[in-house]
């Protein structure tokens, strides 16, 4: 009776399943192999988890070479070894989008499960385990306009589907200001409302995040009152150090001012 050999013998998946089709196809251009046997990384890889990807192999009574061997064979992903398994557990490497939507099949999680806090549009659909098409359908956009947008970090939709969008990857409004790319309209919005007439913009911020504007002015006076009180306390100090801990608190407050924002909004919402 042939025995195959300890080399042509592979490590058996303890939890076998049906094989999946291919992950996402991300356009990236071709490559020279990483120090891992696959193409080096080219476009933003989403906020990998290695302590969440190390706790659910361990779960699963899995080894490196159990999902090394799973994205192999039911990936497609032919350079996957034990080794580059262990690199992204330590965070020494980050997968790309097809590979970790192969390594939560694998590990039978959604691709959510192994990213940390999204920060990109492409990031936040995978944490929702959505196919771009499947986004596109839904919003009323044609495919090819949608991945530009997500490879580009540039969003061309309209209101109606921004809010559509928001729907449906469950976004919450500062998240959909960051992935629409509105963030740094608002920092400059905000920096000149606490720093001159707060009451010029109230109506350019109602309209860049659809909010109701009473609500909008209640929140700029308070941020434009603890600003200037920061900046007063800098001025009747001159010369001192509480001259120079007050300037540092208004450069704090400044860099920190969408934070501040999304606070008060929250807090007056609630209310």
């Amino acid at each position: 009776m042939h025995r195959r050999s300890a080399r042509e013998r592979q490590p058996q998946h303890p939890h076998p399943r049906p094989t999946h089709p291919s992950p996402d196809p991300i356009r990236t251009p071709a490559a020279d192999p990483g120090p891992y046997g696959h193409p080096e990384i080219q476009a933003p890889t989403p906020p990998f988890d290695a302590v969440a990807a190390r706790r659910l192999r361990a779960a699963l009574g899995m080894g490196p070479e159990h999902v090394a061997y799973g994205m192999r064979s039911s990936y497609g992903l032919p350079y996957v070894t034990p080794d580059l398994v262990n690199a992204w557990e330590r965070g020494t490497v980050a997968p790309t989008s097809p590979e970790l939507t192969a390594l939560a099949g694998v590990l039978w999680c959604s691709p959510g499960e192994l990213i940390g806090a999204p920060r990109t549009l492409r990031e936040h659909r995978m944490a929702r385990g959505a196919a771009p098409e499947d986004v596109a359908r839904a919003i009323g956009m044609d495919l090819t306009a949608y991945l530009h947008m997500e490879e580009t970090g540039e969003w061309r939709g309209t209101e109606r589907q921004s809010t559509a969008l928001a729907d449906l990857l469950d976004l919450s409004l500062p998240e959909l200001v960051v992935v629409t790319g509105r963030q740094a309209r608002l920092t400059e919005l905000l920096h000149d409302a606490v720093s001159t007439r707060w009451q010029a913009y109230v109506r350019p911020t109602a309209k860049l995040l659809s909010l109701d504007r009473r609500l909008l002015e209640d929140v700029l006076q308070e941020m434009h009152l603890d600003y200037q009180g920061r900046m007063s306390a800098s001025l009747s100090w001159a010369g001192g150090t509480a001259a120079t801990d007050a300037g540092d608190a208004g450069r704090d407050y400044l860099d920190r001012i969408t934070d501040h924002f999304w606070s008060l909004v929250h807090r007056a919402a609630t209310y």
